[in-house]
């Protein structure tokens, strides 16, 4: 097992096992992506999207890459939700402007009965590119590792693609919950399994992103979503080597399931923005942290707008207190069209109003 240095900054993870921090520890959704030039720049070194995702080296770069231009409180892994599927045998690829499709989605009742957990080998480059990442972090922030949520990666695996209406695997939990369960059962022992080799690389937080958990109805959501995050959270390494390893989970669109998100067993929940993190925090009490939650769109206003904004942000939560927890984030994952400078203005505007609020 390697040797790591040792951590200089650790508010990210205090913060999660809500534990006393000087300031609100941030950092962002596809953080390393394509508003940064220099990931443009490797990216069309790679030569595709899957040329920088299973390359451990060109993983390594553009992870850092916003590390290197903001203070973040912590990087997160370069890879891909789909990873977990491909290595199921269903054959990702990526179609220029339409983004990732499967060659072989689950259609037929043979083919869901067919499925299998990946051999975790065929994963080895995420793992490597884990271990490389936090060698190459140095110390200077946490590394957080993460997979799709069971729900997620079989609205991929069923519908073939990613779906507004998401009518095809609607149809499958509807007429046959059978086959949905069987599929989210193996899902769930693929991804607990998946984030554990990652813990056991170097992953120093995990998360668990449940992109279309809020496309489910009421009942739905509880059955074929959150349940099974229940069951990988359950699975999870917690601890590594004597250190606390904390475990976030955010279903997008799911805030009025706070509570419910928030008793599964996680240590925080993230929340989009359309959610009250003062009203989240009142319900979820001392039970978790909370992470989140500016509109990614806020992004292309002015700095001065975008401080006030992120002020606003930081007042709902109000005052962090014992027992408490705050990680500042945008709501999803950050826009490719977003000026890199007012990342800037955002990252300072959280340290420094975050930093007075507990004067």
């Amino acid at each position: 097992m390697p040797q790591f240095a040792p951590l200089q900054n650790d508010t990210f993870l205090r913060a999660l096992l809500r534990q006393p921090t000087d300031y609100t520890p941030v950092w962002l959704m596809r953080q390393a992506g394509r508003y940064l030039p220099e990931y443009r720049a490797t990216r069309q070194k790679a030569g595709s999207f899957m040329g920088l995702a299973t390359n451990p080296d060109y993983a390594t770069e553009v992870t850092l890459q916003p590390l290197d231009r903001y203070p973040l409180d912590a990087a997160i892994l370069f890879s891909d939700i789909l990873t977990v599927p491909d290595a199921m045998g269903l054959g990702l690829h990526f179609v220029e402007g339409e983004g990732p499709k499967f060659e072989r989605p689950l259609k037929t009742e043979a083919d869901v009965l067919a499925l299998r957990e990946p051999a975790l080998e065929s994963l080895d480059y995420v793992f490597k590119a884990v271990t490389q990442i936090r060698t190459a972090l140095n110390g200077r922030a946490p590394l957080i590792g993460f997979s799709g949520s069971p729900w997620t990666l079989a609205c991929y695996m069923v519908e073939g693609e990613g779906s507004r209406e998401f009518h095809t695997i609607k149809k499958m939990l509807y007429n046959r919950p059978d086959l949905m369960h069987h599929i989210l059962k193996i899902n769930a022992k693929s991804v607990a399994d998946y984030l554990n080799a990652q813990i056991d690389a170097g992953a120093q937080a995990v998360m668990i992103f449940d992109s279309w958990g809020g496309a489910l109805a009421d009942g739905a959501y509880q059955q074929f979503s959150l349940k099974y995050m229940q069951d990988v959270v359950s699975q999870l390494k917690r601890e590594k080597d004597g250190v606390k390893i904390p475990a976030i989970v955010f279903t997008k669109g799911g805030g009025h399931w706070i509570e419910q998100i928030a008793a599964i067993g996680a240590d925080a929940v993230g929340l989009d923005w359309t959610a009250n993190l003062g009203q989240a925090r009142a319900l979820v009490g001392d039970k978790v942290a909370l992470q989140g939650n500016l509109d990614p769109a806020i992004l292309f206003a002015s700095p001065d707008q975008i401080r006030a904004e992120v002020h606003k942000v930081l007042d709902a939560y109000g005052k962090p207190s014992a027992g408490n927890g705050h990680v500042f984030n945008l709501g999803h994952g950050i826009s490719q069209f977003t000026p890199p400078e007012n990342v800037a203005a955002m990252v300072d505007a959280v340290h420094s109003y975050s930093k007075a609020q507990r004067a």
